[in-house]
């Protein structure tokens, strides 16, 4: 019994193994025209195996690269694109740079700071009562969804104060919030899988 363990290490694991063989089959073809053919014929192979990718631009180039790597550069044909460059793949990539950007508070992230912002600069108080209100809602939402805990709507308010650096207050009597209760009920029904039908 042959176990895979045994077996020659896979290049790129996503082809498989017989995608590898025939490749292996292809480098070892004598005649040119034939080895084309077959490449081809691979290549057709290779995109089936992943039909939701048809659509990205460069799909056709990525198999070869890839048919190029498989093949540890040593296929000689007629490629419709030039093989990759051995030293870029091995190229460490670029270290991506973290945000800095400090947050006062993480479950509600940095779009509701900036939202804040804007509805302290409007000048519409119709427009600009409206936004908080939906603001506070969606802080309370957040609040619930990270924090897993009630919250009362005071805290939030609080909070909203602080964010706003006491430019907005709302009154516990004048703004009401929606029920934490009614939040918790649909973020456990966002949860809740859907049963599939036998």
């Amino acid at each position: 019994m042959e176990y895979n363990t045994s077996r020659e290490k896979l290049v790129l694991p996503e082809y498989g193994r017989n995608i590898q063989k025939m490749i292996e089959m292809a480098i070892e073809e004598p005649d040119r025209e034939k080895r084309n053919r077959m490449v081809q014929a691979i290549i057709a192979i290779m995109g089936n195996m992943n039909p939701h990718l048809r659509d990205i631009a460069d799909f056709k180039h990525k198999l070869w690269d890839h048919l190029a790597i498989i093949s540890n550069f040593k296929l000689d044909i007629d490629a419709p694109y030039e093989k990759p460059e051995i030293e870029k793949l091995k190229e460490k990539p670029e270290i991506v740079p973290y945000n800095k950007q400090k947050i006062k508070y993480k479950h509600y992230g940095k779009t509701i700071e900036k939202l804040i912002n804007e509805a302290i600069k409007m000048e519409d108080p119709e427009r600009k009562e409206y936004l908080i209100q939906l603001l506070a809602n969606h802080m309370k939402k957040s609040y619930l969804t990270w924090n897993k805990e009630a919250v009362s709507d005071e805290q939030i308010f609080s909070d909203l104060n602080e964010i706003s650096e006491g430019k907005i207050s709302l009154n516990i009597q004048d703004t009401r919030l929606a029920e934490t209760k009614d939040i918790l009920a649909k973020n456990k029904h966002r949860r809740t899988p859907i049963p599939r039908k036998k």
